[in-house]
């Protein structure tokens, strides 16, 4: 049940996005909110599938055509190719229209709806930029090490700012609160701006 309705509010969240894609229609943020993306990351990828999805539209249609008989399934095959290819647009759209924040209240990490975290200045001792290579793709992964937890909010299997926290904390991710860390780390494409703007936060609570 409870994945039943995740996968509507993905569905619904990538219809909407692509809604106010195509008409131009972008959030908005409270006044001094810094916005950064993280699509560079994955957007070969999804440009890649994109254009062959397009092609394979008309191919398959022919193929269909020509060798069943059966003319409901040429509409079929079409309708689902059509679909899919939407459906990756709308993915696009949406990671677009969710970038990450930095506003007064903190750093929210953003992945399309699926992340969506918020992390106080004031839990924050630092940011700095580096990049690592995760094991997998996903959007979220924990690892361990000598020194405890990690949590990886990465895109395209990678990450490129380390933040690090002034005491252990729970990081509420999409299946529940993680353990305690000292230890976030998350992709954006300019890496250098969102250290830059980070910094300057923390340095604003020291004055």
């Amino acid at each position: 049940m409870r994945l039943a309705r995740t996968a509507t509010a993905y569905e619904a969240a990538m219809w909407s996005s692509l809604f106010r894609w195509v008409l131009r229609r972008p959030p908005s943020y409270p006044p001094g909110t810094r916005t950064f993306s993280y699509l560079g990351a994955v957007k070969p990828i999804l440009v890649t599938f994109i254009v062959l999805s397009a092609v394979e539209i008309p191919i398959f249609d022919l193929v269909v055509s020509r060798l069943v008989p059966w003319s409901p399934a040429r509409w079929i095959v079409l309708g689902l190719g059509v679909y899919g290819l939407i459906w990756m647009l709308g993915l696009l759209a949406m990671l677009r229209l969710h970038p990450h924040e930095l506003g007064d209240t903190g750093i929210r990490i953003r992945n399309g709806i699926g992340v969506d975290v918020t992390i106080p200045w004031t839990e924050i001792a630092a940011v700095h930029g580096r990049y690592r290579s995760l094991p997998s793709s996903r959007a979220v992964q924990v690892e361990q090490d000598g020194d405890g937890p990690v949590v990886n909010l990465g895109t395209g299997g990678q990450t490129s700012v380390d933040i690090t926290l002034r005491e252990p904390s729970s990081v509420h991710l999409p299946k529940g609160p993680s353990e305690p860390t000292t230890r976030v780390r998350l992709y954006a494409d300019d890496r250098d701006a969102f250290v830059a703007a980070a910094s300057e936060h923390l340095a604003a609570l020291t004055r």
